[in-house]
């Protein structure tokens, strides 16, 4: 069991037994704290601190969890290849979610000691809410540890034979706890947004299943689910690229070529269903309290999602042009090379489309100029029947840009190839005119049947994408494979890798803020006040300040990371004594 977490965990269970007993054992109602109840130290903001732990726990949680998820599909597919460079590969991505761990285990550990010290009521009511759930907690913790020290240092031991199906139960079951642990944290945001098992005053009317299963809790689920997927292969995928950029030998530069193409395939497809898990949650959000929705959508945190569409749009923006430069790796790649430019023309007009806002924030000499907050032109596409054919767009088109390369180095043998060729060009011809046509008929249809409206288009969608790998992957079964040259990448393609780390990780912890502020002066949404001196919506250009800080502080931990599991397997040559030699003009 990793020591750090032990010690961290039980530091925290310590405290609570300390501080909490009143609280945890008090009356049924919600405690309602005043100003004054609120622990407060002399030069520290304890939102800013809680803030600040809370988003670094969760960006390295969500790499460590989702890391062990695809090694186990990577090892399974070693196992059914017979390929070693695929479990090769898997033990050195769980060599740097190793390295990360211990720095998870400290900042969760800070988290919840300043929770406890800063708000000590809160704290106490979730206990009391959720019972004998935080002890679970706290055992899948120990049990994780466990497993994930066993799965790692036990690869080697049972890497061969009937021992390595072994060692792939072991981390299956590290998965389950991993995405246990996932779920039970997510209960406990979900419930301070959507509270259930409780009356309208707090007090316990439920059972803690009921608490755990509030309106929120499973699109949370799956939305941080998908999103660790994504983040996981975003932070392996600048460390293949970091390798590749340091390496000189040829073979070491392949290796990590392939490395950086997997890792940007894993996100990829992490992130492809992502927004439609997104909008999922949104919808859930409205349904459970319009207040929330219209604050989110409508209000004063509308402007941030223009930043997400910035932040997103550079996801894929960059993600394609990897894709693309992997066109270079084959000699068949040149053939769709042409294709290239048009791929980009819909990727950066329905970038340009995603981040065009409704109304404008204007002086009254530019508002009279103008003839208003709506410009002429461009103010239609700034409504969500827009937004939703451009973002459904540049989805179909990322998964263009995959399916060229991934033919680029395979030559169909089947008779019937010309007409599956037609067959996928017709599929994504009819696909797009169906998603246009229904942003079309977003505009004309009442304000009640716009959110409808856009239900084709995520369904068009996924049905692209589906029947596209299905039809290939029967055309292609068989085929004849040509020379992928692995290390064939410039080095500005590796720059597109790390765009997609910084870029996921600034876009988390904007969603985290816009997320914990839709609450706005609740700690429990309708049921607990928050009275605390620091009670109000950050502005934007505070919350701007914030995120920018924890992900440059994020980024440089990783970069350490990266250093630290590359240290360990560095061996100093021992340096010989040379001999010495006779001076010149010395004896024969």
């Amino acid at each position: 069991m990793n020591p750090v977490r032990l010690t961290f965990a039980v530091l925290a269970m310590a405290f609570a037994v300390m501080v909490l007993p009143d609280l945890v054992f008090a009356a049924d109602p919600a405690p309602q704290p005043t100003r004054a109840d609120y622990p407060a130290i002399k030069g520290f903001s304890a939102r800013t601190l809680v803030w600040g732990l809370s988003q670094m726990h969760l960006f390295l949680a969500a790499f460590v969890l989702a890391v062990p998820l695809f090694v186990l599909c990577i090892e399974l597919a070693g196992v059914l290849s017979g390929d070693d460079r695929y479990d090769n590969m898997a033990h050195e991505f769980m060599k740097i979610s190793m390295a990360a761990y211990s720095f998870t285990a400290l900042a969760g550990g800070g988290l919840a000691i300043a929770l406890f010290l800063f708000y000590p009521h809160l704290m106490g009511y979730l206990l009391k809410v959720f019972k004998g759930q935080t002890l679970i907690y706290a055992l899948l913790f120990g049990l994780e540890s466990v497993c994930l020290y066993v799965y790692y240092y036990s690869w080697d031991a049972l890497r061969y034979g009937d021992r390595k199906w072994y060692h792939m139960t072991i981390g299956l079951i590290l998965n389950t706890v991993g995405l246990a642990l996932l779920f039970v944290a997510n209960a406990w945001a979900a419930f301070m947004m959507s509270p259930a098992g409780v009356g309208p005053d707090g007090a316990v009317t439920g059972t803690v299943w009921e608490a755990t299963r509030n309106p929120l809790w499973n699109p949370l689920n799956l939305h941080r689910f998908l999103a660790n997927i994504a983040y996981g292969g975003a932070i392996v995928g600048a460390y293949a690229a970091y390798r590749f950029l340091s390496e000189k030998s040829a073979d070491l530069r392949a290796h990590y070529d392939w490395m950086g193409y997997t890792s940007n395939i894993i996100a990829v497809v992490g992130f492809l269903p992502l927004p439609f898990a997104g909008y999922w949650l949104m919808a859930e959000i409205y349904a459970y309290s319009q207040q929330m929705g219209i604050t989110a959508m409508g209000g004063v945190l509308a402007w941030l999602f223009i930043i997400q569409a910035v932040l997103i749009g550079s996801i894929l923006l960059a993600a394609n042009y990897y894709l693309w430069c992997g066109l270079g790796r084959t000699d068949r790649g040149a053939s769709y090379a042409p294709y290239v430019k048009y791929i980009a023309v819909v990727m950066v007009g329905g970038f340009l489309v995603w981040v065009t806002p409704h109304s404008l924030i204007l002086t009254p000499q530019e508002l009279q100029l103008m003839g208003g907050s709506h410009h002429k032109v461009l103010g239609p596409l700034g409504i969500m029947p827009a937004k939703n054919t451009a973002v459904n767009l540049m989805l179909v088109f990322t998964f263009l840009s995959f399916q060229m390369f991934y033919r680029s180095s395979r030559v169909p043998t089947v008779s019937w190839y010309k007409a599956g060729n037609a067959a996928i060009i017709a599929l994504y011809v009819v696909g797009c005119l169906n998603i246009i046509a229904a942003g079309i008929y977003g505009y004309i249809t009442p304000t009640v049947y716009k959110v409808g409206a856009s239900v084709p288009q995520v369904v068009t969608t996924l049905s692209i994408i589906v029947f596209a790998a299905i039809i290939d992957g029967f055309m292609l079964k068989g085929a004849t494979k040509t020379q992928v040259n692995w290390g064939r990448m410039t080095v500005r393609s590796q720059y597109a890798l790390f765009v997609l780390p910084v870029a996921f990780t600034w876009l988390m912890a904007l969603m985290g803020y816009i997320r914990s502020s839709l609450r706005t002066h609740w700690h429990v949404y309708t049921i607990m006040k928050d009275n605390s001196p620091e009670a109000y919506i950050p502005t934007i250009g505070e919350a701007g300040n914030i995120i920018t800080v924890i992900t440059l502080m994020f980024m440089a931990l990783i970069v350490f990371i990266f250093w630290l599991s590359q240290l360990g397997a560095t061996k100093q040559v021992p340096q010989r004594q040379a001999a010495v030699q006779p001076a010149a003009g010395a004896g024969s």
